[in-house]
């Protein structure tokens, strides 16, 4: 479970700085887990590579360094310091902004951690990622707050002295309460940071795919659409979102194809002209690709964990 790369790690507890020793990389659970996280400081520059949209609801915590994410069809710039939220099924990507070095750490929590919880409880936690903002600009007595709340269970997790799975799951839902406490409370900062105008055309470029996903979507249709060369359009579109153009064409369509497998009864073969595939063979192998089983399974799947 836990990776041992030693090194020294400072953090600021109520205004004085203590010596914490943390490993490069920390992990607890899986994603079979009701709750898991991962825990990394990277040197050099990088982008996240897989997992672009799951079922986990996922709460990410900038400590140092600055990134790109994009979420669904928004580029957001993040800064050490900054509270992401992302919800079940969103598509998203973190991808590197040419500055070097960063260090976060990513909670997972899937359905069922919230559904061994109270209604009213599980409805409280879920507030974070019903927000319409995807990035908190904490203050600074919150960022210590919720920094010492995370060192503390990462340590936990290292160090593994009895006991210690119960003080991680203790942290994992104040770290979900700090969050939602933090969405209800007005003193909150959204982040509302400018994005450069190459950045501003990407998002519009994601929300147009968002919203014409049914129709015929290709990189010369888009670089017409949008006065871009092809070539500029696609090395643009993937700088700032960390996605090629036609993966995140192939991603968004599959989201709906999700949704409509979920909620109703129609044929697989009608909810992939629904969803905008060109014919029934690329459905389902973009399909499987991203949601790594086919449109039957994933329906199939889905119903039994209902019953």
């Amino acid at each position: 479970m836990l990776i041992w790369i030693k090194s020294r790690k400072y953090c600021a507890y109520g205004g004085k700085k203590q010596r914490m020793d943390l490993n490069h990389e920390l992990r607890y659970g899986n994603a079979q887990h009701p709750f898991h996280l991962e825990y990394n400081r990277r040197k050099g520059h990088f982008s996240m590579a897989t997992d672009h949209m799951h079922r986990h609801y996922e709460l990410y915590y900038l400590f140092g360094g600055e990134r790109n994410y994009f979420i669904k069809n928004r580029i957001y710039p993040v800064r050490a310091g900054d509270l992401v939220l992302v919800p079940s099924n969103e598509v998203h990507k973190t991808s590197d902004t040419g500055v070097p070095n960063h260090e976060r750490i990513v909670l997972y929590f899937n359905t069922e951690y919230f559904d061994q919880m109270a209604d009213e409880e599980a409805e409280l936690l879920l507030t974070p990622f019903h927000n319409d903002n995807r990035v908190l600009h904490l203050a600074e007595p919150d960022k210590l707050r919720i920094e010492q709340l995370l060192y503390d269970m990462l340590r936990e997790i290292q160090d593994q002295s009895p006991g210690y799975e119960l003080a991680v799951r203790h942290a994992a839902a104040l770290t979900l309460l700090f969050a939602a406490r933090e969405v209800m409370n007005p003193k909150y900062l959204p982040s509302e940071e400018a994005v450069s105008p190459a950045a501003a055309r990407i998002t519009e470029i994601a929300r147009f795919i968002s919203e014409h996903y049914q129709e015929p979507l290709t990189l010369g249709s888009l670089s017409e659409q949008f006065y871009l060369s092809p070539s500029h359009l696609s090395r643009t579109f993937k700088k700032y979102t960390g996605l090629g153009l036609i993966e995140y064409i192939g991603i968004t369509r599959t989201k709906e194809a999700q949704r409509l497998l979920r909620e109703t009864d129609e044929r697989i073969t009608v909810i992939s002209e629904l969803s905008g595939f060109e014919n029934f063979s690329h459905f389902e192998k973009v399909f499987k690709s991203f949601s790594r089983m086919s449109p039957r399974s994933y329906r199939s799947g889905f119903r039994r964990k209902k019953t």
